[in-house]
């Protein structure tokens, strides 16, 4: 069978709000190479958008969860739990940001994690208020819809989202945004629309992921804490693409030196099996009452062997150390094309081994060139390149390759990439 008889099964098969990126069949993954129906091979610079940190099927992730089958599937955590889960909990609890006691829950999906974070943040200080932060992802359910702050093409023509839903801007100083004018923003806010006595939560992501791999200022977080201990808000911090070792750090918060009340996670943590958990403070994280949190599915018996071992090889194989090491390697290559073509290469972002650079037209921040990302994205298939765009306004190129990436293969996919600017300029 070839991608594009795929393609055409799929469109008839499948609604269309399920696209797909590239039609790229998968047929076999290993570490940081993907190899289609066709047999054609390629370098992952997604890692299926930051899930396989530890690179596709890592032996010992692989190892976990074969184990596991030979033992059960599936028996529901809310009905019979297991091991494996405690484990997996105890071992986020004394890992995420912080020295208070916490606790944790979980889940299958980065969207379930946010919105049982808010509800939980609800239940803890009974008020109703959520704020979010424009160019924010937060998910596609319809509360995340809502805190998600990107209207294309996650919002458009969903709407009515839930009430008591308010945006502030993040800081983005490539665009002119300051940590001045944002929290100026937060503070008119209060007086505008909602009070901060009626606010339940601030989410916010650390590094924004959808929307452009902008980084908040670690002054910034800073302000969001002592705005939010002033106020008796909960402070929830949206780690689902940013965690497991992606940016230099187990969880970008680190790098603010706050402790967040909630942290949500999701997409790394199981190496390619859906989990997802929520982390918080344990008075907070009591709040809702027995059975008020869970699911069928939330907590799988496989996916919590998986983040066990994934949590083993971020240790033992120090892939933090790896991150900053592609993170710095990347910058260098990235550089060289900006060098290249200053007039398209507005600004390159770097933290660890979350890398983007935001394409404009004639060097300028203020006109975004998403045609040109297109066409850079539209040409990576046929180079033997598995790569993402992103961005509010869809100009920005990012880069996550797997942690686990040998250096001789990450210089071989930023060398194709630099194919691909060429073959975009030759026309």
């Amino acid at each position: 069978m070839e991608n594009q008889q795929l393609q055409a099964r799929k469109q008839q098969a499948m609604a269309q709000g399920m696209g797909n990126l590239y039609p790229l069949y998968v047929a076999k993954a290993d570490n940081a190479e993907i190899w289609d129906v066709e047999g054609n091979r390629y370098v992952d610079f997604a890692a299926g958008i930051a899930v396989t940190n530890t690179g596709h099927l890592h032996p010992k992730v692989k190892a976990a969860v074969s184990a596991q089958l030979e033992q059960f599937s599936h028996t529901c955590a809310m009905v019979t739990p297991y091991e494996s889960m405690v484990t997996l909990a105890e071992r986020l609890n004394a890992l995420t940001p912080g020295e208070s006691q916490k606790k944790s829950i979980f889940l299958t999906t980065g969207a379930e994690a946010v919105e049982n974070a808010v509800k939980i943040a609800r239940a803890h200080t009974g008020r109703p208020g959520v704020i979010a932060f424009q160019g924010g992802f937060h998910g596609r359910t319809n509360l995340t819809m809502g805190l998600t702050g990107k209207i294309a093409p996650y919002k458009a023509g969903f709407g009515p989202f839930p009430g008591e839903i308010y945006h502030a801007p993040y800081p983005v100083a490539f665009h002119g945004r300051s940590e001045a004018e944002c929290l100026a923003a937060l503070e008119s806010l209060f007086h505008c629309d909602i009070e901060p006595s009626r606010v339940a939560a601030i989410i916010i992501e650390p590094i924004q992921g959808e929307g452009g791999f902008y980084i908040a200022p670690p002054s910034f977080m800073q302000a969001l804490r002592r705005l939010c201990d002033q106020h008796g808000i909960v402070l929830i911090c949206d780690e689902i693409q940013t965690g497991f070792a992606r940016t230099g750090k187990l969880f970008a918060t680190e790098f603010s030196g706050i402790e967040p009340d909630m942290i949500t996670l999701a997409k790394g943590l199981a190496g390619g099996f859906p989990l997802a958990a929520v982390t918080g403070k344990a008075e907070i994280m009591d709040a809702a009452n027995p059975g008020g949190l869970g699911g069928t599915y939330a907590g799988s018996p496989l996916g919590c062997v998986a983040a066990n071992a994934v949590l083993e090889v971020i240790e033992q194989e120090q892939l933090c150390h790896k991150a900053l090491a592609i993170g710095e390697y990347l910058t260098g290559r990235l550089e060289r094309l900006k060098s290249i073509y200053p007039q398209w290469v507005g600004e390159i972002r770097v933290q660890g081994a979350m890398v983007a650079m935001e394409l404009v037209e004639q060097g300028d921040a203020d006109k975004p060139n998403p045609a040109l990302t297109k066409a850079i994205i539209g040409q990576a298939q046929a180079h033997g390149l598995v790569l993402l765009a992103c961005g509010v306004r869809a100009n920005v190129i990012r880069i996550l390759a797997p942690l686990t990436i040998p250096q001789d293969t990450l210089a071989e996919g930023a060398d194709k990439l630099e194919a691909i600017f060429a073959a975009v300029s030759a026309g």
